[in-house]
């Protein structure tokens, strides 16, 4: 590619959820391959909504018990996962504090489905927002009161984010977008689409994301 035809461009869809730990160590993995591959690519990131649980109460369950029961793992292997997370997060800047809880979503991606129609990188804000909230600091991200705060963290206006979580808003459109991914086949997180075509499962270390984004754009 000459240096007049610019840069190639990506598509990236980064399906995934927020109360999900591979999905963090997968999103701040795939920033550092981007980082790494700098001017050459032009990527145009779009997050998409996945939930875990989508019949989950808002206020969640304990995560150990819903671990041992959705996974049938024992407390030997959630800590033996858990601590997994902490070297594989550590390694990318994903830092896992201690969480009790896991909780419903739906709200959440609401929110960032609006985000992303704001533009200017809204949705990539409240998104790592959403992560360290949950991940870091253990907050309750069903809360509307907490949705709230990282929404005016992220740029959002507050009030309006108020009012679409008090209503049904983007619950259609959210709804739409997840049944897509199920219709083709995404059935766990995150999956990371490129170009609507090429798929990378799981939290890769940033080399095989740059891989792959350097043989889409063929530069590899």
């Amino acid at each position: 590619m000459s240096a007049a035809a610019g840069p190639a461009r990506i598509r990236i869809d980064f399906v995934s959820d927020v109360v999900c730990p591979w999905c963090a160590i997968g999103l701040y993995s795939l920033e550092q391959a981007i980082a790494r591959i700098g001017d050459a690519i032009a990527v145009d990131l779009h997050f998409q909504p996945f939930e875990l649980n989508p019949g989950m109460a808002r206020e969640g369950e304990a995560i150990d018990a819903h671990l041992a029961h959705k996974y049938g793992i024992t407390p030997d292997q959630i800590a033996e996962n858990q601590a997994r997370l902490r070297e594989r997060g550590a390694a990318v800047g994903v830092v896992f504090g201690p969480r009790t809880r896991i909780y419903n979503t739906f709200d959440a991606h609401r929110l960032l489905h609006a985000a992303a129609l704001e533009g200017q990188g809204r949705d990539r804000a409240l998104k790592h927002a959403l992560l360290r909230a949950y991940f870091t600091d253990g907050a309750d991200i069903s809360s509307h009161g907490t949705l709230l705060a990282l929404a005016g963290e992220a740029g959002l206006d507050v009030a309006e984010a108020d009012a679409l979580l008090q209503s049904d808003r983007h619950a259609d459109a959210v709804r739409a977008q997840e049944a897509f991914y199920h219709r083709n086949g995404i059935r766990s997180v995150p999956a990371v689409i490129l170009n609507e075509r090429h798929l990378v499962s799981g939290g890769q270390p940033p080399e095989v994301f740059e891989q792959a984004l350097r043989q889409v754009a063929g530069l590899a």
